[in-house]
């Protein structure tokens, strides 16, 4: 008897529990249509809760404001640009790797244009999420690596010494503003839209071999 009430228990904390996660991730997914749709200035939480048709108080027992709300959008949207970095780290040359990550980061922005908007175009409350996320760990990671490639490149005379967060800055703006115009359809301007993401990685491509030290 006691153990069919222990295992009946169990399993009713279990429902609840993936019951909250079900909830938790409707929330998140939700919000991140609306914050594209209108912009993250003009949600509120009583429209999320619309959204997701629960009520406003619902929604705050899963997160404190629609800053952390924004803030889980975007370490999402940081987990996903990782997850195209594992396979860079077994490359030992470290000018394909910087490559490779660019290579990466274009294709990323180009798949998730919504995860991007939020990440790095939408104005947002940069000092909430920064302290919600001591110092946001997942954009940190992203750009630290990006500045031990390029230290390293450095380190084998492989590029034109200069400082190391000049030229990650260098790297970083170039496939950044690339990835933000096509998104928004401004290369469409320059180029025709089917040549658009072989012009991108063609961009790419010269910076490097300009970068690279003769």
């Amino acid at each position: 008897y006691i153990y069919d009430v222990i295992t009946k228990t169990m399993s009713i904390v279990a429902r609840k529990e993936k019951q909250k996660q079900e909830i938790r991730s409707l929330i998140l997914e939700e919000s991140m249509k609306l914050f594209v749709e209108e912009g993250f200035s003009k949600v509120s939480v009583r429209k999320i809760a619309e959204r997701v048709q629960y009520s406003p108080t619902t929604l705050y027992l899963y997160f404190k404001d629609k800053n952390e709300i924004l803030f889980h959008c975007c370490e999402a949207g940081f987990g996903k640009m990782l997850e195209h970095n594992i396979a860079r780290g077994l490359i030992n040359d470290p000018i394909e790797r910087l490559h490779q990550m660019g290579v990466n980061y274009l294709s990323f922005g180009l798949e998730n244009p919504e995860y991007y908007d939020l990440m790095f175009i939408q104005e947002a409350p940069m000092a909430a999420l920064i302290e919600m996320g001591a110092g946001w760990s997942s954009g940190d990671q992203a750009l630290e690596a990006l500045k031990m490639i390029v230290q390293d490149a450095m380190d084998k005379g492989l590029l034109v010494p200069a400082k190391v967060e000049t030229v990650a800055m260098a790297v970083w703006s170039m496939v950044h503003g690339l990835v933000s115009l096509a998104i928004r359809q401004r290369l469409d301007k320059l180029v025709p839209a089917e040549d658009v993401e072989k012009t991108m990685h063609e961009s790419l491509d010269w910076l490097l071999k300009t970068m690279k030290k003769a």
